[in-house]
């Protein structure tokens, strides 16, 4: 039995270093896609904001979206029924707009059969694109971008080898809870994924844009029929296309919200379901990836708690401990330190996160063994209301109480 820990030990310290290796490479890329010179690729774009509830910080996020520092835009706000709360709020919204601000218009879309609902929202609102738009740009309503954020996500599609470009989220509460911290150390985790391999990037739907003629070429209305997640589809359909996806640091958008611990378990519990049918693979070594850390802490912990001081179990056991958590935490330093280069403006938010970040990924392991046994018990999730079973990355069934 004790052998079978030191390959366990051994694995993690090696995972571990890899980790802090990748975190390195995160903050490096950050610096050097900071110091580029800014790009003149500006087409008009087309922005595209599913709406559906109330957000916190609906309006000021609604209003980061029109007031982007971009020459040439329109924005499509879309919800699924007038009688939704944020209808009347986009209302108020666009009877408010200055002349100076893009054109903006609601779009109504039919209660989806076959999709999220939030897919269905998009496979609606690009049917009423303005005809001079060369870019669809996709953001959530729960993301406050920066006033360059526009300007930055569409730059690398100049190259027409890139697929699409994308962003990513970083969450911030305004009242810090044990529950919103562990959501942004989990989301954390997944961020610095992203980086300089265009292989390996994924698209996330809260913040990504694609260009028209590459959307209509990979024919990805049709292709989202029947989804759930709308990036992960777009992810595998530009992949199979032989398309890159481009990281976009200063994307990075900030989500400002609050959620109490059981909050957190929901979200996360729905991550990972979404995960196991759109990305087997991702799943299964979130699964390893948890046990083994799980499994080598406590039992490193344990030899170093009950066995003889002088043992070469507890010398073995220390050591594993130290080193993983320098590694660890390492790896959390440099990726916040990442973030704070673009999210300067937040920056009283993002310091206050030191501590949890640096010290809440002992845990976070521990939520994501959570989530990968739910992800294997069951296929159902519940989503801004609305109840689907994942049946495959291309059957989404909605389920009527």
């Amino acid at each position: 039995m004790i052998f079978a820990f030191y390959i366990f030990a051994a694995s993690l310290i090696l995972m571990s270093y890899r980790s802090f290796r990748g975190g390195l490479s995160y903050l490096k890329y950050f610096k050097e896609e900071l110091s580029k010179s800014a790009a003149s690729y500006q087409p008009f774009a087309t922005v595209i904001a599913p709406c559906k509830g109330l957000d916190d910080g609906l309006v000021d996020n609604l209003k980061a979206l029109l007031e982007q520092n971009y020459p040439a835009y329109e924005i499509i706000f879309v919800v699924d029924s007038e009688h939704d709360p944020a209808y009347g709020m986009l209302q108020q919204i666009l009877v408010k707009q200055s002349e100076s601000e893009p054109p903006a218009k609601i779009v109504i879309a039919p209660k989806s059969t076959e999709s999220s609902q939030k897919v269905e929202n998009l496979r609606e609102a690009v049917l009423h694109v303005s005809d001079e738009s060369s870019v669809f740009v996709f953001v959530d309503s729960d993301v406050r971008p920066t006033d360059d954020w526009l300007r930055y996500l569409v730059a690398p599609l100049q190259d027409e080898t890139v697929g699409a470009a994308t962003g990513y989220r970083w969450f911030i509460s305004e009242l810090p809870t044990l529950g919103s911290e562990m959501r942004s150390v989990w989301n954390a985790s997944i961020a610095s994924a992203l980086g300089p391999n265009l292989k390996s990037n994924f698209c996330w739907g809260g913040s990504m844009a694609i260009r028209r003629d590459t959307f209509d070429r990979i024919n990805m209305r049709e292709k989202w029929r029947g989804t759930l997640s709308d990036d992960f589809a777009l992810t595998r359909t530009i992949k199979r296309a032989g398309l890159d996806i481009y990281f976009v640091p200063q994307a990075l958008t900030a989500s400002i919200s609050d959620c109490s611990l059981l909050d957190t378990v929901e979200f996360t519990n729905r991550q990972m379901k979404i995960t196991r049918v759109y990305a087997r693979h991702l799943w299964l070594l979130s699964y390893f990836g948890s046990v083994v850390f799980n499994s080598v802490m406590i039992a490193a912990l344990m030899i170093a708690i009950f066995s003889e001081r002088n043992d070469l179990n507890v010398i073995i056991a220390v050591t594993t401990l130290v080193l993983v958590s320098i590694f660890s935490i390492g790896k959390s330093w440099l990726r916040l330190k990442a973030v704070e280069l673009v999210l300067g403006d937040r920056w009283p938010q993002v310091k206050r996160q030191r501590l949890a970040q640096n010290s809440l990924w002992l845990i976070s392991p521990a939520l994501f063994l959570i989530n990968c046994v739910a992800a294997t018990v069951s296929r159902r999730l519940t989503w801004r209301g609305i109840k689907y079973e994942l049946k495959s990355p291309t059957e989404t069934v909605i389920i009527t109480d």
